[in-house]
């Protein structure tokens, strides 16, 4: 199987930990090299959260488990990239 390098979840997270420390957190496994959080949705109970994990062969049970460790689950995965790099998302036609 290939490696994965880039994953994109939708993740529903309580208010704490906040974002920064959710975020910094899940930066602390092995496979992971990087991630950036971006807050889609936010009300009284809870924060839906955009995460972008990045490595050289991401461990998606490891990530899904720190996301449940620290209160959340993981909604969707929005974008996975396989291989031996990330492809750039270019527009096509079917984007316009």
């Amino acid at each position: 199987m290939a490696a994965v390098r880039r994953l994109v979840v939708d993740v529903l997270k309580p208010h704490d930990p906040p974002m920064l420390e959710f975020t910094d957190r899940t930066t602390e496994l092995d496979s992971v090299d990087a991630v950036t959080a971006s807050l889609i949705e936010r009300d009284r109970e809870v924060q839906n959260v955009k995460l972008t994990f990045e490595g050289d062969d991401l461990n998606f049970a490891a990530i899904d488990e720190a996301i449940r460790n620290l209160g959340g689950s993981v909604h969707s995965v929005d974008q996975v990239a396989c291989g031996e790099y990330v492809v750039a998302d270019r527009p096509t036609l079917q984007d316009a």
